[in-house]
């Protein structure tokens, strides 16, 4: 793989301080992911407590994800520009502040407000996060160890918000879902600045402004569309326009970023034919996962009539599954590349996927659905480590907060899509159903599953046209540098 040159490698420090550093990136990427559904399931607990409408409440939600996925990209460029290390204690800083404010908050509109400054913390720590994790360790096990625990971190991370948010709503209270994230946020706070480097990445001058306000705007004109098309409806007014702007600033921002002489995003990140096609497998991977996170949430409570925690707890065979996948791809991964995870990953999880679309039915219990999840679960930690590595390796150390940063974006965006689209597919399998209520329902969770194996297999043959490169050992991308 052409890493980084040798006059350009990462600090490195001792192992102690890679295990801690190791600690303090994994705490932050819980700490975001875990955002992203812990309040989902105390949202009927927070609508009772502040008389919340069913459209109110469901912004408790949205406004976390509208600025996480609007300013992921500027928020991995401002690492770029401003350093790391500082950014991602920025970032971490503000998230840790929001979730104090949110756990306190007297008003509907102020629990609202420190939502979306929760999710524009994360959208500075998400990015950040994982290229520190390029320009901390070097290259080969060490940075693949970083990997694998930030990779198991992303995937379980929003299956352990589901469990803790069950037990925190039901054991103490609501609050509580917000007030975890303060002990964590500030012993990461305490220990970050002694065992991460600082790295500016050498980039120096203005940021491009209206590269930044296109892009912004665009990522958060699009994702309030699809919350809207997953809420509503995709022929509604507020839907298409919402879709609509957003990709027409997209479309500004990518004139503009071709005209630039320092663009926000560079050119050849995204022209380059691997990491555009790394960037469609985790659109398609996030897309898969949460769009079926959340339907089977929906399925485990209402037709299998688990209560909240035990919903959660249900989750726990997956969680688990791919953190143990990601450890396992951590340690192959040098010796085997990054292709074959990228390959054969999403292959498994649609099989996990179409297993679960056999299995769910009106007379389907727990037992039956587990084993399907936790294959996909296997399938998915078999594909992120690698993705990951791969969406980061071949950049300019000064390119890492953007490359980082797309991948996120990718990811959310295809979390963003999956829920809108399955969650369509399965209120029209229902609708159009001629069998009776529950069944109906049932039949609605079905279709969606069924989509979401096509999805995977679109990654799959993504991978298999598009990926290329040595599969040797420290194998990733090849750099896509100029010269």
């Amino acid at each position: 793989m052409s890493g980084i040159k040798a006059e350009q490698r990462p600090v490195t420090v001792d192992d102690r301080r890679l295990w801690l550093a190791s600690l303090v990136i994994a705490g932050a990427t819980l700490l975001v992911v875990l955002d992203s559904t812990i309040v989902n399931v105390a949202v009927p607990a927070i609508k009772t407590a502040f008389g919340f409408s069913t459209g109110g409440v469901e912004w408790v939600v949205s406004s976390y994800l509208l600025t996480f996925g609007g300013l992921l990209l500027l928020g991995g460029r401002t690492g770029d520009f401003f350093g790391r290390r500082r950014m991602f204690m920025v970032g971490i800083a503000v998230f840790t502040g929001a979730s104090l404010l949110a756990g306190f908050a007297p008003t509907q509109g102020l629990l609202i407000a420190a939502r979306a400054l929760q999710g524009t913390g994360a959208a500075i720590v998400s990015p950040t996060s994982l290229s520190l994790i390029a320009t901390t360790f070097p290259e080969g096990a060490a940075r693949n160890r970083a990997m694998g625990v930030y990779a198991a971190m992303s995937g379980s991370g929003g299956a352990i918000g589901l469990v803790l948010g069950g037990f925190l709503t039901s054991a103490a209270s609501w609050r509580w879902v917000f007030f975890v994230a303060v002990p964590i946020g500030a012993i990461v706070l305490l220990v970050a600045p002694r065992v991460l480097p600082e790295s500016s990445g050498g980039k120096r001058g203005r940021l491009d402004l209206p590269g930044a306000i296109t892009v912004t705007g665009g990522m958060a004109l699009l994702v309030y569309g699809l919350i809207e098309a997953s809420q509503d409806s995709w022929t509604g007014l507020v839907t298409l326009v919402s879709l609509g702007g957003g990709v027409l600033l997209l479309i500004a921002f990518g004139v503009i970023e071709s005209r630039s002489a320092r663009p926000l995003v560079p050119p050849h990140i995204v022209l380059n034919r691997n990491r555009s096609a790394i960037y469609l497998i985790m659109m398609a991977a996030g897309c898969g996962l949460y769009g079926m996170m959340f339907l089977l949430m929906l399925f485990i409570q209402n037709d299998l009539g688990f209560g909240a925690i035990m919903a959660g707890v249900g989750f726990l065979p997956l969680a688990g599954a791919i953190s143990v996948m990601s450890a396992v791809m951590a340690k192959l991964v040098n010796r085997i590349g990054t292709r074959i995870g990228v390959t054969v990953g999403p292959l498994i999880g649609a099989a996990g996927m179409f297993w679960l679309y056999l299995e769910v039915g009106p007379t389907a219990h727990y037992a039956q659905i587990v084993w399907p999840t936790v294959v996909i679960a296997l399938g998915l930690g078999a594909t992120f480590v690698p993705l990951t590595l791969a969406a980061i390796s071949g950049v300019r150390p000064n390119e890492a907060g953007v490359a980082s940063a797309l991948a996120n974006t990718s990811q959310q965006i295809g979390g963003s899509i999956g829920l809108a689209v399955l969650g369509t597919v399965s209120t029209i399998a229902a609708a159009t159903s001629t069998q009776p209520g529950r069944i109906a329902a049932v039949a609605g969770y079905h279709a969606a599953f069924g989509v979401a194996a096509i999805v995977l297999v679109a990654a799959f043959v993504i991978a298999l046209l598009m990926v290329r490169g040595s599969t040797a050992p420290r194998a990733g991308l090849k750099s896509d540098r100029p010269g």
